[in-house]
């Protein structure tokens, strides 16, 4: 294989003598724009998830990387993601989340679209009082479709349409975690949030699938599930995480927890995992719980995280969603300040990419690699 920049042959090497990517992978808008494409495009990514829009013609315009995309619930229940243009002029169609009544009715000219994407209207299109033209065909103006998958509520989005179907692609991350392969239900308004972070959206990715910050940035955490009770995860080529041998269940005052997923291997009644899906879904499973957060990048420097929280039951106590919620967000809020110190590092010109712990950062280099190979793919054109 070739690599262009020889700084990223250094990311194949052993974990023992590897270094990470380049600070420009960090910091440069041209290396974001690149990474746009090589890691983003081609494969399977995230882009928000279903519970964003519970009912039929709830729609959330969304903005990923520089690309105005529209998520919605059609009439039919299905839910798809268009580009957010009216085939006409190119005009955005939908500036705030609302639910679509009728159609989706362009601001500028009032072409109208289904919420499935067809064109079902062209007012005054052959001249005034004419809203049809024989040499326009309305069954080829639908809205542009982005191919998209749903799986663990994740909307999973591939941009240039070429990459192997979801279910082939994440064979092996999905017979890993086929235990819950079942319902789960969203925790509703008290289950989400979302979280700023100054900082590349690789470094969220890094920090999130590594157990050796655990001592230093998580001490409540680290109190009862240790680093010593973790163990790495490395699928290379799609994921790489941690897991614990020691999950402790939320209890109310009253001694009550949240139901379990049904019929669970017992390795799961005290352990958890927690995946990073390349290229930007991290996620998590519990016996009674689990979560999803999509990373969407701002640019090189800023990236939004969206945390979703999910049950096995949809009738689960209030007041236990909300500890949960609360007690999950200061763990990820605890991160926020060694992601940002990392990429603040990042503008060192001495900083040569750093070096990765033999024992302790397999599944962080795991990422390295998988960023750096996509990257020399997509230089040599494959």
């Amino acid at each position: 294989m070739t690599v262009l920049d020889p700084l990223l042959s250094d990311v194949q090497r052993p974990t023992a003598q590897a270094r990470g990517l380049p600070n420009a992978h960090y910091t440069d808008p041209e290396k974001f724009t690149e990474e746009s494409h090589a890691l983003f495009g081609a494969d399977w990514a995230g882009l928000a998830v279903a519970s964003d829009v519970p009912e039929p013609g709830d729609a959330v315009p969304i903005t990923f990387l520089g690309i105005p995309l529209l998520l919605i619930r059609g009439r039919d229940n299905t839910v798809r993601v268009f580009q957010n243009i009216c085939r006409h002029r190119g005009m955005i169609l939908v500036e705030e989340p609302r639910k679509i009544e009728g159609a989706i009715r362009c601001p500028y000219h009032s072409w109208c679209y289904s919420t499935q994407g067809q064109l079902v209207a062209t007012p005054h299109v052959g001249g005034p009082g004419f809203n049809s033209h024989a040499e326009m065909d309305r069954s080829t103006l639908g809205l542009i479709d982005v191919r998209s998958h749903i799986w663990r509520d994740v909307v999973w989005i591939n941009l240039s349409g070429t990459a192997p179907a979801f279910e082939e692609a994440m064979a092996d991350v999905i017979a890993r975690w086929s235990d819950f392969e079942q319902p789960m239900h969203h925790g509703g308004p008290d289950s989400q949030f979302t979280l700023t972070v100054k900082a590349n959206w690789k470094l969220a990715v890094e920090n999130y699938c590594e157990s050796y910050h655990l001592p230093w940035v998580h001490p409540g955490l680290n109190s009862y599930s240790r680093l010593e009770d973790h163990y790495n995860i490395e699928m290379d080529g799609l994921t790489s995480g941690q897991g614990t041998w020691v999950y402790r269940q939320l209890t109310s005052e009253a001694g009550a927890v949240f139901p379990d997923f049904d019929d669970l291997d017992a390795k799961w009644d005290a352990g958890a995992e927690y995946l990073a899906i390349y290229p930007n879904v991290l996620l998590g499973v519990h016996r009674d719980h689990a979560f999803a957060i999509v990373l969407r990048p701002n640019g090189p420097a800023e990236t939004e995280e969206f945390v979703h929280l999910y049950y096995a039951s949809p009738n689960t106590d209030e007041a236990l969603r909300q500890r949960n919620a609360e007690q999950w967000k200061v763990v990820f809020e605890e991160d926020i300040f060694v992601v940002e110190g990392m990429q603040r590092g990042r503008s060192a010109p001495g900083f040569d990419g750093g070096r990765f712990s033999p024992a302790m950062d397999g599944p962080t280099h795991c990422f390295h690699r998988w960023a750096a190979s996509r990257i020399a793919e997509h230089r040599s054109g494959k």
